[in-house]
């Protein structure tokens, strides 16, 4: 048998994020047994829960900034590369004025905590940091996502984006540690889990599977992103949590070689590859490209011999992610980037002028026009959209079983896939980005049957019914960029009223008035779809 060794999992190097200060009230010091102990009050917590949700919905990092403005000084950048990249630099620094947030779906509310030995917090963590989360989604125009169940199918939006997720660990000192996410849903939905075998581990097989899973990935989580591949780990749970950590750049210091301790370590040499792999898919920042992902981080982790858990995840264009920390000399949050104008060049990028298509005309004319046109066209959009996602679509679709007529409204105006959030005062609406069309594609065949849907407005690829279903009916799918919902809300969307299902809140179906709306075809009415021609 061999010896003892104890190895810490993830053995990171040195924490180089840059803090502030934000307090140094709610921390003490004490000596017991010969030990300083960190006192922390309640209050502490739950500012620095308040404080780092609140940063994290209007700021990003500079690393990730910086990258934004790296495509558009590429010459192999696409233009729809460039034109993405620009729109979400444009987004953020709408968002950095603190009041439309990065994205409409502010997310779950994530916490991941490494609590030392030595602190005393004297009450319910989980509650405090809780409690902070709560106060920025009550106070600033963020947008409340969680649902709770009282049956197996009867839930409720709690109307305060609690419960949170909050995964406290014990280990060694006297200071605490955040990671502090918000990962939206479109994110969410794009981390997978493959149980895989020891047949995997070669380079032929390895390259295959990597190449067949990113389009697994689509665009509907909004990229560029960050990609964390985690090959390997104890379960299938301690997989699926460093995927998370990793995407968040959260285990950037690890070692880049194993020892005989199993500690987890980066494969730089992976890295390359997969980044290769993702930019030879043309997938590129949503609509065609060499910009599928910004970075790629991949993992190596110890695994029972009989088992080999792959785990792909992501950190999408809103790549909110923000440390903190308690020590005994104050409560830290990590520094966020609240000049992005600086990342913007002194000239907007030249790309070939968009399509202007005026949606206030009969249906049938909108259609005509743009069957001129083909996929990957970009669409600069004026007029009439209709709002309605998830539970509206549910909802019209009981009314049509039941017997009643398609809404008219369903059959004159495009649907746009969205939901709000917090409208702030004086303005026509909050940040109103795109959702997953994906999670619609059910209904588009029976909807476009009756003359509903004939064009969709949404982020990501659909299945092969959309497809179908537009060739037969003669419809068109239209996708939105994923991301900048702060700059559409200022500078797009001229008025928003609800028109049906009031009490569904932000599901309810809306109308709203845009201008140069940004848009590209995507699925036409002659069967063709852009993703589907990627290799």
């Amino acid at each position: 048998m061999a010896e003892f060794i104890y190895q810490k999992p993830f053995p990171l190097g040195k924490d180089t994020t840059r803090y502030r200060l934000l307090t140094k009230d709610f921390v003490s010091t004490l000596e017991v047994d010969g030990r300083k102990i960190l006192k922390v009050a309640p209050e502490g917590l739950e500012l620095l829960a308040k404080e780092g949700f609140a940063d994290v919905s209007f700021f990003l990092r500079e690393a990730h900034l910086e990258k934004l403005a790296t495509i558009l000084k590429d010459g192999e950048a696409s233009d729809n590369d460039i034109f993405v990249a620009y729109t979400m630099l444009l987004n953020q620094v709408v968002s950095a004025e603190g009041e439309l947030p990065t994205c409409q779906d502010t997310g779950t509310a994530i916490v991941i905590g490494k609590k030392g030995e030595n602190v005393w917090t004297g009450g319910d963590d989980a509650k405090s940091l809780s409690k902070g989360i709560y106060e920025t989604y009550r106070d600033r125009n963020l947008r409340y996502s969680q649902v709770v169940p009282f049956t197996m199918f009867e839930e409720k939006n709690t109307g305060n984006n609690l419960p949170a997720q909050i995964d406290l660990y014990a280990t060694e000192g006297n200071s605490y540690e955040f990671l502090f996410v918000t990962k939206g849903g479109g994110s969410g939905n794009k981390t997978f889990l493959y149980q895989q075998t020891k047949s995997l581990l070669n380079e032929e097989n390895l390259t295959r599977f990597i190449r067949e899973k990113i389009k697994d990935l689509g665009t509907s989580a909004c990229p560029p992103y960050h990609l964390a591949v985690v090959i390997g780990g104890t379960s299938a749970e301690a997989n699926l949590g460093t995927v998370k950590k990793a995407s968040a750049g959260y285990l950037d210091h690890l070692p880049t070689e194993g020892n005989e301790g199993g500690q987890a370590f980066r494969d730089l040499e992976w890295e390359e590859k997969i980044t290769r792999i993702c930019r030879e898919s043309g997938i590129g920042a949503q609509f065609g490209g060499k910009y599928f992902v910004h970075d790629v981080r991949v993992i190596r982790l110890p695994r029972h011999a009989a088992s080999c858990p792959v785990g792909i995840g992501v950190s999408c264009s809103a790549d909110r992610n923000i440390k903190g920390k308690i020590t005994e000399d104050g409560i830290f949050l990590e520094e966020l980037e609240r000049n992005p104008a600086k990342f913007l060049p002194r000239e907007a990028p030249f790309m070939q002028p968009a399509v202007d298509i005026d949606l206030d005309q009969p249906m049938d004319e909108i259609r005509k026009e743009l069957s001129k046109y083909p996929v990957k066209t970009r669409l600069n959009l004026k007029g009439t959209l209709i709002v309605a996602r998830d539970i509206a679509h549910a909802q019209i679709k009981e009314m049509i079983d039941a017997g009643k007529p398609m809404p008219e409204y369903f059959k004159k105006h495009p649907v746009y896939y969205a939901g709000p959030a917090k409208t702030p005062k004086g303005m026509a609406s909050g940040s109103f980005g795109p959702t997953t069309a994906g999670r619609m594609d059910s209904y588009v065949d029976l909807f476009q049957g009756l003359g509903g849907s004939m064009i969709m407005l949404a982020k990501g690829n659909r299945s092969k019914q959309v497809t179908d279903a537009c060739k037969k009916h003669g419809g068109f799918y239209l996708g939105s960029i994923g991301g900048p919902a702060a700059i559409l809300a200022k500078d797009s969307i001229k008025s928003v009223k609800i028109v049906d299902f009031e009490e569904l809140g932000m599901e309810a179906v809306r109308e709203i008035y845009v201008e140069n709306f940004p848009a590209f075809i995507i699925v036409d009415d002659k069967g063709n779809d852009f993703f589907s021609e990627l290799k």
